[in-house]
């Protein structure tokens, strides 16, 4: 049996045309409907192509900009930039007011109730350099780190690390001895981004291992610093990114809410518990001390 070569052409399939445009010719169909669609139609989704009804219709698209509401991450480090202001504004309210006699951290004086001292004392810097020195710091680690973990959680790190630096001083200094300065809150920061460095990736390799290991030098060898501010500090900053790991680091509404909620009780726990610390410190005290505090004029313990 013989047949034709070449073989007939099989009918053609008929061209479909756009539902919204009968006169156009569909490319694809709706990935939704399944109704065909031109290209200029076509609006691009997560998976595949629909059509612009389909699209109306759906559900408003929520960024994860819109997701985090106040806890917004990626964007300006606003925080950062406003914990720099604060400190500056205080250093310039220190000059000639005395504004250090009531706000720095002292053992003595918060067993006599000033709490506050607790937290103040981080906003207030015993020198230009000091300060200068600080904010390069801060403003370092702040533009970096609070754009990955969002701002109030950065904040909640910073405030937990503030206070804990200022029970270090209290723990590891004579109690009728100051302490002041944004240090214990920048090696919390330290503390954290090591904390929640990404696997697999040294923590020198960021170079935030190598600025702790050069600052914890700095703190063992030159003298007037306070190792218990910088140690409690960054112990405090360090438990703070233990928590966001354990948590979930992963931006999500209700895993930042939790954290940062836990963050702040934290924080205020360590602030009801400076007072017992502040009376322990005082009760350590030697007689000999005592006498030596009266002899210079420095206020004794209660």
């Amino acid at each position: 049996m013989s047949s034709s070569w070449p073989p007939p052409p099989s009918a053609a399939a008929p061209a479909v045309a756009c539902y919204r445009h009968p006169k156009t010719t569909a490319g694809i169909r709706c990935n939704l409907c399944e109704r065909p669609i031109c290209t200029n139609c076509m609006v691009s989704a997560p998976v595949g192509w629909q059509c612009p009804s389909c699209v109306k219709g759906a559900p408003p698209v929520r960024r994860m900009r819109d997701i985090q509401s106040g806890f917004a991450v990626g964007q300006k480090p606003y925080v950062t930039y406003g914990l720099m202001a604060a400190c500056i504004a205080m250093y310039v309210a220190q000059q000639g007011t005395g504004v250090e006699d009531r706000f720095v951290i002292v053992a003595s004086e918060v067993a006599r109730g000033e709490w506050w001292r607790v937290v103040t004392s981080g906003f207030l810097h015993g020198s230009p350099l000091h300060l200068l020195f600080n904010m390069l710091v801060l403003f370092q680690l702040g533009t970096a780190f609070e754009g990955r973990v969002g701002r109030a959680r950065f904040l909640g790190i910073y405030i937990l690390a503030l206070v804990g630096g200022s029970l270090g001083a209290m723990l590891l200094q004579p109690p009728t001895q100051a302490a002041l300065g944004a240090s214990g809150a920048v090696f919390g920061l330290m503390g954290a981004v090591l904390v929640l460095s990404r696997r697999g990736r040294s923590p020198l390799e960021s170079g935030v291992g190598g600025l702790l290991v050069i600052n914890l030098v700095i703190t063992f060898v030159i003298p007037g610093i306070s190792i218990g501010g910088h140690l409690g500090g960054l112990a405090a900053g360090a438990a703070g990114g233990l928590l966001i790991r354990l948590v979930g680091e992963r931006v999500d509404l209700r895993k930042v809410a939790v954290t940062t909620a836990v963050l702040a009780v934290l924080a205020v726990g360590l602030v009801l518990v400076a007072h017992p610390v502040a009376e322990a410190r005082c009760d350590q005290q030697t007689t000999a001390g005592r006498f030596r505090n009266a002899a210079r004029g420095i206020r004794p313990c209660p």
